[in-house]
């Protein structure tokens, strides 16, 4: 089950209490104080890795407890210290505090971690509070409570590439297509509730990660249909590819329907409508579908490809496209696909 939104309860160990011991040995009239520190409380610490692919790990499980240190005991024996938990993440994991409402770290690139409640430090026991003039103390301190807090885990898909259209324009069949992924794919709107990833490989050892994302419509950046939760994945791909049905089953105009989209990217602030894009007519297979493909590409000014994921027009070139957009956007070159 893919979750990208989780809600936890997070604390850090307490730190153990110091001792109060004096030393007791024969021959040793005046031994002095002996007790030891307590062991420092572990830490709550959040880690993205590839090794998890959604929150869904973290719903069954709401509070999340470091260990605490252990007591101090005579001898001068300090306590042991506590061990952190760790918690995995996806990458691209924001963290945020739920009651002050900022965000702690945004976990975007495997290995990248934050500690989200420290444990408390261990007591120090009588021998620590000895001085020249004060020999045989009894003092000692308890431990110091760790830190605890709420969290919200929001899930940014990180993809290079997301497909983007309104429900039914044919992007789970495009991904299928292109990757060996396996998304779900259905004649009827909003078959695609969450992003679906897969790899295309471009030759040798370069592969892209594309995403086919739930499909949008008019007025998702106030949050109709699947609103934001889409266009929160959308924030972090780093070239589109707008696909537009040349029939869809409402009745709408293509045109119209790309000028929607582009407006609810623009909407929603950021730079979503920014991003370097590839304009794509899905079922080019049909009958009449290139009449409406040079009209979408007159009124926009723009060169659009006619693709069809059922008999493989166009994919090669949609493909070379996408990875020139990728060159022109990134920092880094392709890189080869992560083992698992």
């Amino acid at each position: 089950m893919f979750v990208d939104r989780a809600v936890i309860h997070v604390r850090g160990g307490d730190g153990g209490a110091g001792c109060c011991s004096f030393r007791r040995e024969k021959y040793v009239p005046r031994g002095g104080p002996d007790g030891g520190d307590g062991g420092d409380g572990g830490s709550v610490v959040i880690r993205a890795t590839t090794n998890a692919d959604s929150l869904a790990a973290l719903l069954n499980r709401t509070h999340w407890n470091a260990q605490s240190g252990s007591r101090g005991a005579g001898d001068n024996s300090y306590g042991r210290k506590g061990h952190d938990l760790l918690v995995q993440v996806p990458p691209g994991t924001l963290v945020m505090d739920r009651d002050r409402g900022h965000v702690l770290r945004d976990l975007a690139a495997e290995g990248d971690e934050v500690i989200v409640a420290k444990g408390g430090k261990g007591g120090r026991g009588n021998r620590s509070f000895a001085t020249s003039t004060n020999r045989a103390p009894r003092e000692f301190q308890p431990g110091i409570p760790g830190e605890e807090r709420i969290l919200v885990l929001e899930l940014k898909t990180i993809a290079d590439v997301g497909l983007l259209g309104f429900p039914n324009a044919g992007k789970s069949t495009l991904l299928s297509r292109l990757s060996r992924a396996h998304p779900e794919v259905g004649d009827y709107p909003f078959t695609t509730k969450h992003p679906n990833l897969g790899a295309v490989h471009v030759g040798g050892e370069r592969v892209f990660i594309l995403a086919d994302l739930p499909g949008l419509i008019e007025g998702a950046h106030a949050g109709v249909g699947l609103g934001h939760e889409f266009l929160r994945h959308v924030e972090r791909t780093r070239v589109l590819v707008h696909m537009v049905e040349p029939f869809p089953a409402d009745g709408s105009d293509p045109v119209a329907n790309y000028r929607t989209l582009r407006r609810e990217l623009s909407l929603h602030g950021g730079d979503l409508s920014e991003k370097p894009e590839v304009l794509a007519m899905s079922k080019s297979e049909l009958t009449g579908a290139e009449e409406r493909r040079e009209a979408l590409e007159l009124e926009t000014g723009r060169k659009v490809l006619a693709i069809s994921a059922v008999t493989g027009r166009g994919l090669a070139e949609l493909v070379k496209q996408v990875c020139a957009c990728l060159r022109d956007a990134a920092t880094t070159p392709l890189v080869a696909e992560p083992t698992t």
